[in-house]
C-alpha cells in the first residue's frame, strides 16, 4: 500500500478546506471526526455508503489538509488536524461546523 500524502500546514489552502466542506457527507464525517476523534467518521456515514465512496471523501478531506490519516495493522485510522486549520485560518472551522445544514 502507498503511503497516505498530507500537505504540510503551510500548504493547506482555503479554496480546498471550502471545497472538501462544501459536500455535506464530508461535512458531516468531519464534523464527527472533530467532536469524536479518531475513527468516528465511519459510524457518521450514511448506511448505504458503499467503501470506495466513504474512501472516495476522507480521500478529499486528507487531500485538503483536514484529515491526516494513518495505517494500522489492516485499518486506517483518521484525525482532524484542528490545530493545523486553526493556525492557517483562525475561527473558519467553528464558523463552518457551528452552521446548520
Amino acid at each position: 500500500m502507498r503511503p497516505f500524502l498530507h500537505p504540510k500546514r503551510e500548504e493547506i489552502t482555503l479554496s480546498g478546506v471550502l471545497h472538501a466542506l462544501a459536500d455535506p457527507v464530508r461535512r458531516a464525517m468531519f464534523r464527527r471526526l472533530a467532536a469524536h476523534g479518531p475513527d468516528s467518521c465511519i459510524a457518521c456515514a450514511p448506511p448505504a455508503l458503499p467503501k470506495s465512496t466513504l474512501s472516495h471523501h476522507v480521500r478529499v478531506l486528507r487531500e485538503a489538509g483536514l484529515v491526516r490519516s494513518e495505517k494500522r495493522s489492516t485499518e486506517v485510522s483518521n484525525t482532524a488536524r484542528l490545530d493545523d486549520i486553526e493556525a492557517r485560518f483562525p475561527g473558519l472551522i467553528a464558523v463552518i461546523l457551528g452552521c446548520k445544514d
